[in-house]
């Protein structure tokens, strides 16, 4: 396997370092390409990722199908028409098909898989004479940092974010505040508003959601930055799909979730910044039952919080160190109430692609609620192409919810210790990769049996035309 990931690595190095040695006609053919026809912008991208891991769902070295060794391979084609000065028409088509070596539940074969649209969006600028900008139609949202708003479709992994959304944006004299108006429409099943080429009767997200938010942003004071939002959403179950890849079963919800919350962020001088992050939620939540139709719902009362606190050593490797902390109240098995805070649209792996498989037996994969985390961190550029980012996780539960199963601990709340490690480098302008390596030290939080650590490694490359 490394032998190819070299020889894959070698021979797109050299064919992009032949392209800049013949740079007068590279530019000529990429600026034919990238703009084929006035008013017509276009562009290419390739990923390829190869992933290896253990145990990082069951924590149990003795279980079986607790070994992954698989491939991914992503391409993306988008185009952006400008139909007037004001007025853009733009689009993206995704096609992202995997190997699989390990687990053997996996297919066995190559699947070329489906292509679909995960860019289809009208923009409007200026709307009503107005310093005011209308996005109509499928594109990524994120809001912030993305702790609460990233990822519409988290069922497919990375392979998109999108969200069917209308988005405005209004900008205030002066242009150092803006508020974003957005309504979402996002539905479980990929097929509902665009059928993908090659159908495989994916589903996108746990259920079928329905949201509004109001997102004020406002930089009137040199650097800092302020952010209030308010967050509607609607969550409606749907019905187990026979024949689906990724079927949510219980992981679908019927919920009504009102989300209040800002963050401040601000560069003190050339060394320090910070940034700070809160949410209240209320409304109601079912719980999880075979049966969704007669889940029992809940009020819902959850908090989170997320800080992170910079310290930049402004040295000759730009290295800098920082240290954060993360809050997501759980629920308690003792109360009536569900306490768990929900991160809407945001199942995706922020700070760990380990951890994240671990809460399929608590909540779903990338649901990461119910937590303290203590962060400490170091990255570093040893020279122009390389940076080497480091850091070390202590993790808590705020809850014993699923205390008395053979899983989970009835008492402890110590998930344990999680170190992470990402190399990154810069082939050229277009050509980019890293290596990333996680390990999982369990803690008490879990049974004795499913305490053995897990770890997870991925080599990544990308190139963009």
């Amino acid at each position: 396997m490394m032998l190819v990931i070299g020889f894959f690595v070698a021979l797109i190095s050299g064919i992009v370092m032949a392209a800049e040695e013949e740079k007068p006609v590279a530019d000529d053919w990429l600026s034919d390409f990238r703009n084929p026809c006035p008013g017509e912008e276009m562009g290419l991208d390739f990923r390829f990722r190869t992933i290896v891991a253990r145990n990082i769902d069951t924590l149990d070295t003795d279980a079986s199908q607790n070994k992954w060794n698989f491939q991914r391979y992503r391409s993306r084609w988008w185009t952006k028409w400008t139909l007037s000065d004001d007025v853009d028409l733009n689009t993206r088509m995704v096609w992202e098909f995997r190997t699989w070596d390990e687990p053997s539940r996996k297919p066995q074969h190559t699947d070329f898989d489906e292509i679909l649209f995960d860019r289809l969006n009208v923009t409007m600028r200026n709307m009503f004479d107005q310093p005011l900008t209308g996005v109509f139609g499928r594109q990524d949202l994120i809001l912030g940092i993305g702790w609460l708003v990233l990822d519409g479709t988290p069922l497919d992994g990375s392979r998109t974010i999108f969200s069917d959304a209308a988005r405005f944006t209004y900008e205030f004299e002066g242009k150092d505040t803006k508020l974003d108006m957005i309504y979402i429409d996002n539905a479980a099943a990929s097929d509902r508003w665009l059928k993908p080429v090659n159908d495989r009767n994916r589903i996108l997200t746990e259920q079928d959601e329905r949201g509004a938010i109001l997102y004020l942003t406002n930089q009137s004071v040199e650097n800092r930055k302020l952010e209030a939002y308010f967050m509607y959403k609607n969550d409606n179950p749907i019905d187990i799909l026979p024949g689906a890849l990724n079927s949510p079963g219980l992981w679908s919800r019927k919920a009504e979730i009102f989300t209040f919350g800002g963050a401040v962020s601000q560069t003190l001088n050339e060394n320090w910044n910070y940034r700070v992050e809160g949410a209240i939620q209320t409304g109601d939540k079912s719980d999880a039952t075979a049966d969704l139709s007669t889940g029992t719902m809940r009020d819902l009362e959850a908090y989170g919080a997320l800080s992170n606190l910079e310290y930049l050593f402004n040295d000759s490797y730009d290295s800098s160190a920082h240290v954060g902390y993360e809050y997501c109240s759980g629920d308690d098995p003792g109360s009536n109430d569900n306490e768990q805070f929900d991160p809407l649209w945001a199942e995706w792996p922020r700070w760990s692609e380990l951890y994240i498989y671990t809460y399929s037996k608590e909540t779903m994969i990338a649901e990461s609620s119910n937590l303290h985390r203590v962060n400490i961190g170091h990255k570093f550029k040893p020279n122009k192409q390389w940076q080497i980012c480091t850091d070390y996780h202590l993790l808590w539960a705020d809850e014993n919810t699923i205390q008395g199963s053979s899983r989970f601990s009835n008492n402890s709340k110590f998930r344990g210790q999680l170190f992470t490690c990402w190399a990154k480098y810069r082939f050229s302008k277009k050509l980019f990769g890293h290596l990333l390596g996680e390990y999982l030290i369990p803690g008490s939080y879990y049974q004795k049996s499913y305490r053995d650590g897990a770890f997870f490694l991925r080599f990544n490359i990308e190139y963009a035309f």
